[in-house]
């Protein structure tokens, strides 16, 4: 098992943001409520020329532990009533990371 970055961004009108976090809410409590998330968290453009207006960003225990959450049948029906949001979801390792803090500390 290796531990994944998810990151799903979505398109979203600002007159459907409502219904847009009314569904992210009940896929993220499903989600989390079969086990393998680390950390969520769900973030919104400042500004209006922004493709993608959402976008998630969570920590997983595993790949395996995403797909057997995203497979499942109540995943499957939330996420069909999410697609008018055209969601892109991909998961991601780290592969370069920099802490400023520890940076000056090297100094």
């Amino acid at each position: 098992m290796s531990s994944a970055i998810l990151i799903n961004c979505f398109e979203v009108a600002p007159e459907q943001d409502e219904r847009f976090l009314q569904l992210w809410r009940q896929a993220d409590d499903l989600l989390r409520s079969r086990g393998g998330y680390r950390t969520t968290r769900l973030h919104r453009a400042l500004g209006p020329q922004t493709r993608f207006r959402y976008v998630n960003v969570a920590e997983l225990d595993s790949v395996e532990a995403w797909q057997s959450a995203v497979g499942s049948p109540d995943f499957t029906a939330i996420a069909a009533r999410m697609a008018d949001f055209s969601p892109s979801p991909g998961l991601y390792t780290v592969e370069v990371a920099y802490n400023t803090a520890e940076q000056e500390q090297d100094r």
